[in-house]
């Protein structure tokens, strides 16, 4: 199993916006995404920098994706 890639906080709201999420709202340097269809929430922390591994495959599973499926979109 290939490790994760590293990706921005802007790359990874480019990602969920293209599920579907949309910005709901922006606290401190976390932003809040929202699922119209469920009303899922997914929070993004807004950094200059790199998201970790692990940040990241948390992110992805919140918002009810795989690794195989993150990985599938990023190679889009």
């Amino acid at each position: 199993m290939p490790r994760l890639p590293m990706v921005t906080p802007r790359e990874m709201i480019a990602l969920l916006q293209q599920l579907g999420f949309i910005i709901d709202h922006q606290t401190g340097s976390h932003v809040v995404l929202r699922r119209e269809s469920d009303g899922l929430r997914v929070v993004v922390p807004w950094h200059n920098r790199d998201l970790g591994r692990g940040l990241t495959l948390r992110i992805i599973k919140s918002a009810g994706l795989s690794r195989d499926d993150f990985l599938g979109l990023l190679d889009k």
